[in-house]
């Protein structure tokens, strides 16, 4: 399973190159804070693992390998876990070594991107298991199309009411609701992964 995790690796070891002076740019910058692009770019790799799976038919080279789909599904949520806890030591070394910002003082943030990150896998992750790459064009659209709704007639200030509810939590002192916020997420985490071997280990290729 460790194998197929530094195989995604490999295959964008191109984009990685890529992403690095794009963190840095950005940091220089100060265009965003290091919590909203470290998600931003946490998601966009993970998710371009799927299409490269699917563009190259790997599913079905996988599924002659000695790995069960169990393994399989696994390691990409596994993965995930990787790959944003490796983006998240990436932009906070350089926003230290750029910035001088203490990241022993940042660990809300951190725990923030790591828990925005697993909630999005949690939705994203079956969705994608369920339909072809090449259909989630379509999926997407009816979730913007479902967006635009619920911000026009029942929310209408959903996005301001995200980031005021960002920032009461990275002001939040009490550590009972960490834990519950904490808790939440693991339970919302792990039944997405159940989720989606039980629709991989269904599906045919």
């Amino acid at each position: 399973m460790v194998n197929l995790i530094i195989k995604d690796v490999l295959i964008q070891k191109k984009i990685i190159l890529l992403y690095i002076p794009i963190i840095i740019i950005l940091l220089l910058g100060s265009m965003s804070s290091p919590l909203y692009f470290g998600f931003i770019f946490s998601i966009s790799f993970i998710m371009t693992t799927f299409s490269y799976d699917e563009k190259d038919n790997a599913n079905i080279l996988f599924n002659s390998l000695p790995y069960t789909r169990k393994e399989i599904v696994s390691s990409k949520y596994i993965g995930s876990l990787v790959f944003t806890l490796a983006f998240i030591f990436i932009i906070y070394s350089s926003n230290f070594l750029l910035n001088g910002k203490e990241i022993m003082f940042l660990w809300k943030e951190i725990l923030l991107i790591i828990g925005l990150v697993m909630v999005a896998i949690s939705f994203m992750f079956p969705i994608s298991y369920k339909f072809k790459m090449k259909n989630l064009p379509i999926v997407a659209s009816a979730l913007v199309g479902i967006l635009l709704l619920i911000t026009t007639f029942f929310i209408p200030n959903l996005f301001g009411e995200i980031r005021e509810l960002t920032q009461k939590f990275l002001t939040l002192q009490e550590t009972q609701m960490y834990f519950v916020a904490i808790f939440t997420i693991i339970i919302l985490y792990v039944g997405s992964w159940l989720l989606s071997i039980r629709i991989y280990t269904r599906k045919a290729f």
